[in-house]
């Protein structure tokens, strides 16, 4: 059986889509008949100590010579020192789902740092899979990523039963993602404050626990809006209920400043919600055309008016959303995708 280390920064179990991709990767490996081993790289990243750094290189000094490593990118693109050593025994797949200079909220100084330690890192893979046409572009254009060691392996997505819209006259919004700066929360509430004379309700989900400085934002935004009765901030929630929210929602809404992927993007498109959203990233690669109004990040106003014109005329959801549906079945799937990653790795072997 063909064997292969599957590393990640802290538990498989931390719920974000970086990590659910990861979850979702070994699984299908494993159904290719990889035998995966999953290796815990510990807490810190992409800042890790210097004990920190040491015990995850220690951890994947274990994998025999000659298996190949996949490394997260949360931890790989802080870890050039280790790649480069590692490198002489182990061919290297680095996963980069998004490059980690991008997260917003980092200075200046940290993401010229960031910059120089992951593109160091990527020159010591044997491959590089990027969940993006986008971050693949990023990667070989700012990073100097060879573009014949960069593979594509979209996130995939189930096939999900189109919500059937509510129709007692309230718009229901949902938004779909960790509380941080990246994702543009304060952006959204501040488009919704303007938006009180209309019959709407935004449930958000996600982990509050990766930033609690914009988790704390969130909140004194919500109160200092007085959209308290309207807001619902629900923090990590299991997977039935994320289906059951996807499922009672009207309109997908989401202010992202930067997406590699965006995956709960897609998971939208698969269950037929008109999506409102930005110009990000990978967005406009991953949302299709007709289903969707995207607006410059961080533009307050411009999102206030999409969202306005989605939630006035049902006509206009009604039309999105017969576009988002007729994309569905042709968003990647995971099986396709895994195939592509353990071809990867094969090219790397």
């Amino acid at each position: 059986m063909r064997t292969v280390t599957f590393a990640v920064p802290g538990e498989l179990t931390i719920p974000t889509g970086g990590y659910r991709y990861d979850q979702r990767m070994i699984a299908e490996l494993r159904r290719l008949d990889w035998e995966v081993d999953v290796v815990n790289l510990g807490e810190g990243f992409p800042w890790p100590t210097r004990d920190q750094r040491a015990a995850a290189d220690d951890r994947l000094s274990l994998a025999p010579p000659g298996r190949p490593i996949v490394i997260d990118g949360l931890a790989y693109g802080a870890l050039p020192e280790g790649a480069e050593r590692l490198s002489r025994r182990n061919p290297l797949i680095a996963l980069v789902h998004h490059p980690l200079a991008l997260e917003t909220g980092v200075s200046e100084a940290q993401a010229s740092s960031l910059r120089a330690s992951e593109r160091r890192a990527l020159a010591a893979a044997a491959r590089i899979v990027a969940t993006s046409l986008t971050t693949a572009g990023i990667l070989a254009a700012d990073y100097g990523a060879p573009t014949d060691r960069i593979v594509v392996a979209r996130p995939g997505n189930d096939r999900a039963p189109a919500a059937p819209g509510s129709s007692d006259g309230l718009v229901r919004l949902l938004a779909v993602g960790a509380v941080s700066k990246r994702k543009g929360f304060d952006v959204l509430i501040a488009a919704l404050a303007a938006l009180t004379d209309l019959p709407w309700r935004l449930t958000i989900a996600g982990d509050r626990s990766r930033d609690p400085e914009a988790a704390t934002q969130l909140d004194a935004d919500i109160r200092r809006h007085g959209l308290d009765d309207r807001v619902a901030v629900l923090g990590v929630v299991s997977r039935p209920r994320m289906l059951e929210l996807f499922a009672n929602a009207d309109v997908f809404a989401l202010a992202s400043r930067f997406e590699g992927y965006g995956m709960a993007y897609s998971e939208a498109i698969a269950h037929g919600l008109p999506i409102v959203g930005t110009t990000a990233g990978a967005i406009p690669e991953t949302v299709p055309d007709g289903a969707a109004y995207l607006v410059t990040p961080d533009d307050v106003e411009a999102l206030a008016l999409a969202l306005r014109r989605v939630v006035v005329d049902p006509a206009t959801r009604s039309r999105m959303a017969a576009a988002a549906r007729g994309a569905a079945p042709m968003l990647p799937r995971w099986e396709g995708s895994a195939k592509i990653f353990s071809g990867a790795i094969e090219a790397a072997r």
